[in-house]
């Protein structure tokens, strides 16, 4: 077993652990208790920390749940808990402004807020909005109060490093984790962490026989968690020819590592899909998505993967590697049957490729859930249609959470093909796609229920992309004649 060397908060450590044993249960032991454990299924932010790797010389660092995150993969990285952002004497700005507006009550959600807001002042926005804060805080929960209290310590945060605060200075610096050592905002041992990752070697690839193969591993540990840390196990983001977005002969290469993160905020893509911002807020949290990755959500084969239907509307296929064999599958062919892959034992896949678009592409997603954040939906559904004068030439149209696996509508899109777009299009598309689809009772919704959502998500769709001519009161003109 390979020794695994990183840095926790300001103290170089090795150790011949299990890289299966998760981060939260290593810290904890090593006595850094203020690392709390909620719900072990990364709903609650309680044990958040930060994971800093080097990038283009400096640190970037990013809030996760280690409850889900395996000790292995931290090899040549920075994990800071909350005790990596004390001082010795007094207490942090986003310290201050908690205590001051009274933003705890239990404390045990405490220290993952605070871990949570202090990345607030890393992140690279543009400058410091309250809404910015709130994002930042979205994979925190806190049962005792209300939010208000923690809302009105960001606004104090906020109004802080705006350019007539403080800290004003701060956001306008080049070098932003530099400025805020400078400003005793964090502690001056992170100024030396790009030289400290510097000098670890970078992780090998590993465990091409291994019982586990983990990604983000964001519902791989909430799975199969008691098993993990005792198994053989290959960390699959120690493969960087897994990652990165690229064009390339009219198509966008993705690969499998890619997070949802990445992803919403990759250019190429934000091209593509102009308002992908506002839908990956409907997906996960933000400390999930920084784990969750395209590869994971497509081969965990959930009926309802929100990142698998929208790669689904893109028309993906996926690219698969076994002992040096490359093979392709088109993702709408890929799901078998419910959690059924054609996919062999220790296949990888290692890329999603799918058409980029033109002026005459349009696409949108769309998600009913009991809640608008970090929920699992009752039905989402991607649109990618490509439309020429009035006329669609082609279109994409999947339904999560219709069917035993994440489903292409490929009678509708074959309806609509050719069709010019009109109320009453969308209204006899309904049709075709209520024949498609085989919903089921369970605890998110009734099966007539989700049948009625196929129908407010196709016309949804059409509504958002082509307002000027299709609207709800429209097609229910038609449907009530």
């Amino acid at each position: 077993m390979e020794t695994i060397r990183f840095w926790l908060n300001d103290e170089y450590v090795e150790t011949d652990e299990s890289p299966g044993r998760l981060v939260l249960d290593f810290v904890r032991r090593e006595r850094l208790t203020g690392t709390k454990e909620g719900c072990k299924e990364g709903d609650c932010g309680a044990c958040t920390i930060l994971i800093g790797h080097l990038e283009g010389g400096r640190v970037r660092y990013e809030p996760v749940t280690s409850c889900l995150v395996p000790l292995g993969e931290m090899h040549g990285k920075h994990v800071v808990t909350i005790e990596g952002l004390n001082f010795p004497k007094r207490l942090s700005l986003v310290q201050e402004a908690m205590v001051y507006r009274g933003g705890t009550q239990c404390g045990y959600c405490t220290p993952g807020f605070i871990v949570s807001m202090t990345w607030f002042l890393m992140a690279e926005d543009d400058e410091p909005t309250l809404d910015g804060f709130k994002r930042s805080i979205s994979g925190n929960l806190c049962r005792c109060t209300g939010y208000n209290s923690i809302n009105r310590a960001g606004e104090d945060i906020v109004r802080a490093m705006r350019d007539d605060g403080p800290y004003g200075s701060v956001w306008e610096a080049d070098d932003r984790i530099a400025a805020l050592v400078g400003e005793q905002l964090l502690p001056a041992y992170f100024a030396e962490m790009p030289d400290r990752l510097a000098a670890l070697t970078q992780p090998a690839p590993n465990g091409a026989d291994a019982d586990f193969f983990v990604a983000g591993g964001t519902d791989l540990y909430v799975q199969r968690g008691e098993e993990i840390p005792h198994a053989r196990i290959s960390i699959l983001n120690h493969h960087p020819q897994m990652r990165g977005i690229r064009e390339e002969d009219g198509n966008l290469h993705l690969g499998a590592l890619t997070t949802f993160t990445e992803f919403a905020e990759d250019p190429l893509v934000r091209a593509l899909i102009p308002r992908m911002d506002d839908f990956v807020w409907l997906i996960a949290s933000l400390h999930i998505r920084n784990r969750a990755t395209l590869g994971g959500n497509i081969v965990n084969a959930s009926p309802i993967g929100d990142m698998t239907a929208l790669l689904l509307a893109l028309g993906s296929t996926l690219v698969l590697e076994k002992d040096g064999a490359r093979r392709e599958v088109a993702l709408k062919d890929f799901f078998l049957g419910y959690k059924t892959l054609d996919k062999q034992p220790g296949e990888l896949v290692t890329e999603i490729v799918f058409p980029n678009g033109d002026p005459q592409t349009h696409v949108n997603f769309e998600k009913v859930s009991k809640r608008k954040a970090l929920d699992i939906a009752t039905v989402c559904s991607g649109a990618r249609l490509e439309v020429k004068d009035g006329k669609i030439v082609s279109a994409y149209i999947s339904m999560g959470g219709v069917a035993p696996i994440p489903l292409l509508l490929r009678r509708t899109a074959g309806f609509l093909a050719g069709r010019t777009i009109a109320p009453e299009t969308v209204y006899a598309a309904l049709t075709v796609a209520q024949s498609e689809v085989s919903p089921i009772s369970d605890v998110r919704g009734s099966a007539d229920y989700k049948r009625l959502l196929v129908n407010q998500l196709i016309i949804a769709h059409f509504k958002e992309l082509f307002g000027d001519e299709v609207s709800f009161e429209q097609v229910h003109r038609q449907v009530h004649g």
